[in-house]
């Protein structure tokens, strides 16, 4: 149930208090000093130029604090300017060169010494977009005042005319420059702020806006008479770059607009103004400490790979959260940390970073965690290696004097190598140890990572568990030679049993070993990731799946036709199916083969497999040996089934995933697998696909009514 939301008003400025502010009457600069001191403004700016800092013989006076105030400066009775105020308070730095002379007669030795003022060039400078303005003021302190490391008093300047709504910076130095400046940056408050606003010309026009919620609903009331024209715009204010536009319109007031509570992110920000020559804008950001709106900005940051080593969190606010990678096993338990631990560093979002690694691995994940709490987690490489292997980490961990070490990362922590353990429960590690450190240094295993503090390795573990198996299928091969000895003499059950269990092997060979070739024409990145996505969801299924996107080097050193050739020979050998994924660039590939306008070789890149395999797969379809050994398929949204050509219809053509079921149902055969376990399979392909599908379908970004942004009842326009 949404948190209850209360009225917020239009708060600008770091305080929601309203101002009321002195007046000044005229434009002339002037200043003045505390008791004691004598001070002078110098007519006109100067060159703002600080100089290098230098060393004094004696005390000088420096600035020691800054402190601001907002006043108005008024030309007429309703015609003034939001002002700045500067009060500088001056300290003495550095002491007299003769302390013999002063301990012996109590104070300065020179009675013109004693009498003397102190004298110093303070230089103030202040920017506001889009002025800057440097100002000298002398000030004079007089020998019985001045103390060293002691406060002499300050000296007061009006004042700086700033725009309502602004930010100012303003520093101060002496000149000739004794120490580092001192610097102060101020947030201005605009009109609705300031009890005066209706002595400031500029917000005279500007509209009044109110934010509330109803339910699932923010709406944004602005008050404004029925003939006033202004403009409204929605941003995402991020601290990295330029805001971001979101959404821009010009209106006529009254306006009630509505946003949806998901399109909330901390970052959103309004701003409104006139639609008037010069006017005065209005900015607000309303949401920055609304608990949807964290979630929904979480919920929106997505983590993407750039290859070959690169990866970028895109995300429409800036976030404080860390990221590290780890490294998650096949059998679906938690992402174990990398050890030695890699850096975890500070995420800057929409700004790509560079893995610390020597190669990429599926099992290598990317953890993103925000107050120790993890918010995302993804296995960027799975899309375009496969997935998951089931591979053993090896780390190398290097110490002082040379001094090495390696372990093997486990659930249950990093088992050292050769274990020697006795007691306790034997890992996968311990069993195998000295087989693995034969892997590494026959140079079997993958280098991924090599540093100061050490290494890490990914070592196949395929031959041990085939050796596990070839033990499993001994023990049932002589139980079932037990088995049929026991049955012998029941001879009248010996047929049936026989007749079942022929049925049994033939459909699970079927079912479990059917091979499956994808050829697909590389449109984009994202029709590609949409390929990855589907062929590792069939891998789930146990199907054995080719495609050229996982097989990049053998193509590179193979070349397209000849890679192509021996695929769809040993897929057509083993009982498989060739499977087509139309999409428009092979629809379009496919035409220009029917009409005789085949493209030269190499004409569509070396890793173009699709358009390699044309010049075998349509005469497979023009003699009539399609059916039986290729189905047709191709993504919903983005392809209708009846734009494939009528040759590749003489084979079935599927919509994805709206007919995934009689889909896998062609890759495993007729009558393997029970309908509602093909559902079940159907649904798991679906949940895979849906991300994929999603990011070559982005979402409409225009806010307008029906799609979670709209104008109220009470619109103006």
């Amino acid at each position: 149930m949404p948190m209850p939301w209360f009225l917020l008003s239009l708060a600008l400025g770091r305080s929601p208090a309203v101002l009321s502010l002195e007046r000044l009457v005229g434009s002339q600069d002037a200043a003045y000093c505390s008791p004691g001191l004598s001070c002078h403004l110098w007519g006109g700016d100067i060159l703002c130029l600080p100089g290098r800092i230098v060393s004094a013989p004696g005390p000088v006076l420096v600035p020691r604090h800054l402190q601001t105030e907002l006043v108005l400066r008024c030309h007429q009775e309703n015609d003034c300017d939001l002002c700045v105020r500067v009060t500088v308070h001056l300290a003495v730095h550095g002491h007299w060169e003769e302390p013999e002379i002063e301990e012996e007669f109590g104070g300065a030795a020179d009675p013109e010494l004693r009498n003397a003022s102190l004298q110093a060039y303070i230089v103030l400078a202040f920017q506001a977009y889009p002025t800057a303005r440097c100002v000298l003021l002398e000030v004079l302190v007089p020998a019985a005042l001045v103390q060293p490391g002691q406060p002499v008093g300050s000296v007061v300047f009006d004042c700086f005319e700033a725009a309502v709504g602004g930010e100012v910076q303003i520093w101060s130095y002496t000149q000739p420059r004794y120490q580092t400046e001192l610097n102060l940056t101020q947030q201005l408050p605009d009109c609705r702020g300031l009890e005066v606003q209706d002595s400031i010309q500029s917000c005279w026009a500007l509209p009044w806006l109110n934010v509330s919620a109803d339910g699932d609903y923010v709406h944004l009331v602005l008050d404004i008479s029925e003939k006033q024209h202004f403009s409204l715009s929605l941003y995402w204010n991020q601290v990295q770059g330029s805001p971001k536009p979101w959404w821009h319109k010009n209106l006529t007031g009254p306006q009630n607009i509505t946003l949806n509570h998901t399109d909330l992110v901390p970052c959103l920000c309004i701003q409104v103004w006139p639609l008037e020559l010069d006017s005065e804008r209005m900015n607000f950001c309303p949401f920055r400490d609304d608990p949807r709106a964290h979630r929904n900005l979480w919920r929106a940051a997505k983590l993407r790979l750039l290859p070959p080593r690169s990866w970028r969190l895109d995300a429409p606010c800036s976030l404080l959260a860390e990221a590290a990678l780890c490294w998650q096993a096949p059998d679906g338990g938690p992402c174990l940390s990398l050890v030695p631990p890699l850096p975890r560093e500070n995420v800057t979002v929409n700004k790509p970073r560079e893995f610390p690694l020597l190669e990429g691995h599926p099992n290598l994940c990317v953890q993103v965690s925000s107050w120790e709490k993890l918010q995302l987690q993804e296995c960027l490489w799975a899309e375009s290696l496969g997935p998951f292997k089931d591979d053993m980490l090896l780390v190398e961990t290097r110490g002082p004097q040379d001094n090495r070490s390696l372990c093997a990362l486990e659930p249950s922590g990093c088992t050292t190598l050769p274990s020697k353990a006795s007691t306790g429960p034997t890992t996968r590690a311990a069993r195998l140890g000295e087989e693995l450190l034969q892997d590494l240094q026959s140079g079997q295993c993958l280098q991924l990572w090599n540093g100061d503090l050490g290494a890490l390795w990914a070592c196949p573990m395929d031959k041990y568990i085939h050796k596990r198996w070839a033990l499993l299928w001994l023990g049932c091969l002589l139980l079932a030679a037990v088995l049929l000895f026991f049955l012998l003499f029941r001879k009248d059950h010996v047929k049936g049993w026989l007749r079942l269990l022929k049925q049994d092997v033939r459909s699970g060979v079927v079912v479990r070993g059917r091979a499956a070739l994808l050829l697909y024409s590389a449109d984009d990145a994202g029709f590609e990731r949409l390929v990855g996505a589907l062929a590792s969801a069939l891998c789930q299924l146990q199907l054995r799946v080719a495609v050229d996107l996982w097989s990049r080097r053998e193509l590179s050193a193979q070349g397209p036709l000849a890679w192509f050739h021996a695929q769809r020979l040993q897929t057509l050998q083993e009982g498989g199916v060739v499977v087509l994924l139309f999409s428009p660039g092979a629809v379009a590939l496919c035409r220009e083969w029917l009409q005789g306008g085949a493209s030269a070789p190499g004409a569509h890149g070396p890793h173009d497999a699709f358009t390699a395999s044309l010049s075998c797969v349509l005469p497979d379809f023009l003699q009539g040996r399609a059916p039986g050994h290729y189905v047709g398929a191709c993504f919903d949204r983005l392809l209708h089934p009846d734009a494939v050509p009528t040759l590749f219809r003489t084979v079935p053509v599927f919509s994805l995933p709206s007919q995934l079921p009689d889909f896998l149902g062609a890759l495993q055969a007729p009558c393997t697998c029970r309908p509602g376990r093909l559902r079940e399979r159907a649904e798991q392909v679906s949940q895979a696909l849906q991300p994929a599908l999603d990011s070559c379908f982005p979402p409409p970004r225009d806010p307008g009514p029906g799609r979670g942004m709209g104008l109220g009842a009470g619109d103006g326009t």
